[in-house]
């Protein structure tokens, strides 16, 4: 079993910053892709950013390219995302998942953190 817990949502401007982390804790000697998806009330969960074990390989939507890096730090077993020139369009609750992956697809993790919101308003 591996436990995710998602930090640092918050309320910004449009054009803001913010930078997400996600801590796993468990079974965290196996190595595990994560990734970062998002939900709005009334849609399904959208696929953000996902990176491999490694960190070699990342993979982001087309809507936040350019705009959100997703890393991370095996030895403090955390994922991160940072969110630049962030639009009100990316306001939703971001969650963390770990699976053996990369994946796109949300319904391929087995593990996912509590969420985290993030609202974008002026």
């Amino acid at each position: 079993q591996v436990q995710l817990v998602e930090s640092g949502g918050d309320s910004v401007q449009p054009g803001g910053s913010l930078r997400l982390s996600c801590v796993a804790s468990g079974r965290t000697d196996s190595r595990y892709s994560m990734a970062w998806f998002r939900r709005t009330p009334g849609k399904e969960r959208e696929f953000v950013a996902t990176i491999g074990w490694s960190g070699a390989v990342k993979n982001y939507a087309d809507s936040v390219k350019g705009r959100f890096t997703i890393s991370r730090d095996n030895a403090k077993n955390t994922a991160y995302l940072q969110m630049n020139a962030l639009k009100p369009e990316d306001t939703a609750v971001y969650y963390c998942a770990a699976d053996s992956g990369p994946y796109r697809d949300y319904r391929l993790y087995k593990y996912w953190g509590q969420g985290t919101q993030v609202t974008v308003s002026s």
